[in-house]
C-alpha cells in the first residue's frame, strides 16, 4: 500500500523502487571502495597497524610475570627496532625447527607470534600484553629442550625434580634475560640440549626415522631423547642411572660416563618400579630383611612345613627390638598375612642374597640396589628374574666410586660369617635414576633397541 496516497503499488512501480535500492548500495559500496584505495597499503614500511591483543591462556604465566620483575617490567621482543625484530624472528626460527626437536610448534603459540613480526601496536598495554606471549613461548619452549617433557612412562617416584625446579626456572630466566641479541639467544638455546654424545647420535636418528615417517620408532627415540634432557640437565657431579629394559647401570660424573655394568632387575610379574632418588649410604655386610610379598607368598608356607628350613638358609627372626627369637618355639600354625608380629632376615656373609654389599636408595618402594650371591644371572642376556631389587654385576668397583676409593674390598672379599652390619654414609648423596628407555646409543653411535618387557607402552 502507498502510505502517502492509500493506493497500492502496480508491480511496476514495485520494480521500479527494488532498481532505485540497489543503486544506493552500489554507490555506497562505491565511496566506500574509493576512500580505502586512497589510504597505505597493509603492511607499507611500519607495518600492519593493530590496536588489540586477542586474549590468549599463557603456558607458564607465574614465570612470565617473574621474568617481567626481573627485567623491570621492559618490553623485551617488541622493542621498535631491527634488534627487536631480528631476536622475534629468531625465535619464529626455533619453532619452526622445533619438528626436529621432537616437539609440537602449535604448543609455543607460534600461529599467534607470526602476526607479530610486522605488526605496530599503539596501545602500551597491548604491547606489553604481546611481549608477554612471545616470553611466554619462550619459557616453554626452553622448558621442554632443557627438562625434557611427556617422559613415558613417567617415574613413579621422583625426589629430584621438585627440589630442583626453582633453580632450574631461575637458570632459564636469568639465561634469556643475558641475551643480547638474536644470535646469542640461538646459542642458548642450542646450549640447553645434553653435551653428550649418546644424546647427539639419539636425535639424528630420530631425525632421519622421521624423514622415514617411521613414526613408531621415532617415538622411541625421542622418549629416550627426553630422559636424557630430565637426567642430565641437573648437571649432578656424580650420577647413577640403570636402564630397565636394558638392564644396564651406567655411572656418570660431571656428566660424562665412566664405567657401566651388567644389571638384574625385576621379572615382569615383578617390575622394578621407575623413581629418581639418592643413594645416602653404603652398608657392608647388610642384613637381608624379606620383604612381605615375598615372605608369604613363597617362604611362609615352607617354614611351617619345617621351621629348619630357616637355618638351611641362614635366616633368622626378629622381633621389633632386633631381639633374635627362637623359631622353633613359635606358634608357625597361627601365622599369615595378617597376623605375624616379627621379621625375617637373611644373616650376613657371602650367601647372603643382597651379597656383602648394599647401596641405601631412598624410595617407598621397598627395592634395593646391592651386589649377590648369584653370580650367573649376569650370563644371561635377558636378565629379569628379581622380585624389584636391581642387582649389580660389578658393586666394588661402584661402592670404591661413591666412597672416593676408600672401600675396603679385602674385608668384602673374605666373606666373613655372621658380620655385624657396617654402615658408611656418603659425604654427599648421589642421584640415582631407574629409567625406561626402549632405545639407547652405544660409544660407536649405533642405536641399539630394547624389547619393551614390562609392556608399558
Amino acid at each position: 500500500m502507498n502510505f502517502f496516497t492509500g493506493e497500492v503499488p502496480s508491480l511496476f512501480e514495485l520494480y521500479s523502487m527494488k532498481n532505485t535500492l540497489y543503486l544506493i548500495i552500489f554507490n555506497v559500496y562505491l565511496l566506500l571502495s574509493l576512500s580505502a584505495s586512497s589510504q597505505p597499503a597493509a603492511g607499507f614500511e611500519k607495518g600492519i597497524r593493530q590496536d588489540s591483543v586477542p586474549e590468549i591462556k599463557l603456558l607458564n604465566p607465574l614465570l612470565v610475570n617473574k621474568f617481567y620483575s626481573i627485567n623491570n617490567n621492559n618490553l623485551f621482543w617488541l622493542q621498535q627496532d631491527e634488534k627487536g625484530r631480528q631476536l622475534r624472528e629468531q625465535l619464529l626460527q626455533r619453532l619452526d625447527s622445533a619438528y626436529y626437536f621432537g616437539l609440537v610448534q602449535k604448543k609455543y603459540h607460534a600461529a599467534d607470534l607470526s602476526a607479530y613480526i610486522d605488526t605496530v601496536l599503539t596501545d602500551s598495554a597491548n604491547l606489553q600484553n604481546a611481549d608477554r606471549l612471545f616470553t611466554d613461548a619462550a619459557i616453554a619452549l626452553m622448558k621442554d629442550i632443557y627438562q625434557g617433557y611427556n617422559l613415558q612412562p613417567r617415574p613413579g617416584y621422583d625426589q629430584l625434580s621438585a627440589k630442583f625446579a626453582d633453580a632450574d626456572n631461575d637458570y632459564l630466566l636469568q639465561g634469556l634475560i643475558n641475551t643480547s641479541g638474536a644470535e646469542q639467544f640461538g646459542s642458548w638455546i642450542d646450549s640447553l640440549e645434553p653435551s653428550q654424545f649418546a644424546y647427539t647420535a639419539l636425535k639424528n636418528e630420530f631425525r632421519r626415522q622421521k624423514e622415514k615417517q617411521s613414526m613408531d620408532t621415532a617415538a622411541i627415540l625421542l622418549n629416550s631423547m627426553n630422559y636424557y634432557r630430565w637426567i642430565h640437565h641437573f648437571r649432578f657431579g656424580q650420577l647413577i642411572v640403570i636402564n630397565l629394559p636394558a638392564a644396564w647401570l651406567q655411572y656418570y660424573e660431571n656428566d660424562s660416563l665412566l664405567f657401566q655394568m651388567k644389571a638384574v632387575v625385576g621379572k615382569p610379574s615383578t617390575p622394578t618400579p621407575r623413581f629418581a632418588t639418592v643413594c645416602d649410604q653404603v652398608i657392608l655386610y647388610p642384613y637381608w630383611y624379606v620383604p612381605g610379598s615375598i615372605l608369604f607368598k613363597e617362604y611362609l608356607p615352607k617354614i611351617k612345613n619345617n621351621p629348619g628350613w630357616l637355618d638351611a638358609h641362614n635366616m633368622q627372626v626378629v622381633d621389633g627390638a632386633g631381639k633374635v627369637l627362637n623359631h622353633y618355639e613359635l606358634d608357625w600354625a597361627s601365622y599369615h598375612a595378617g597376623n605375624f608380629p616379627y621379621m625375617v632376615r637373611q644373616s650376613t656373609g657371602c650367601d647372603n642374597a643382597l651379597g656383602v654389599i648394599k647401596f641405601n636408595i631412598v624410595t617407598p618402594y621397598g627395592v634395593y640396589l646391592h651386589d649377590t650371591n648369584n653370580k650367573t644371572a649376569f650370563l644371561s642376556a635377558s636378565r629379569f628374574f628379581s622380585h624389584g631389587c636391581m642387582r649389580i654385576e660389578e658393586p666394588l668397583e661402584l661402592g670404591n666410586r661413591l666412597l672416593a676409593g676408600s672401600l675396603d674390598t679385602r674385608f668384602l672379599q673374605s666373606c666373613f660369617k655372621e658380620q655385624i652390619p657396617k654402615f658408611i654414609k656418603l659425604e654427599k648423596p648421589v642421584p640415582v635414576f631407574a629409567v625406561y628407555m626402549r632405545a639407547v646409543a652405544d660409544s660407536t653411535g649405533k642405536i641399539r633397541y630394547y624389547k619393551d618387557v614390562y609392556k608399558l607402552k
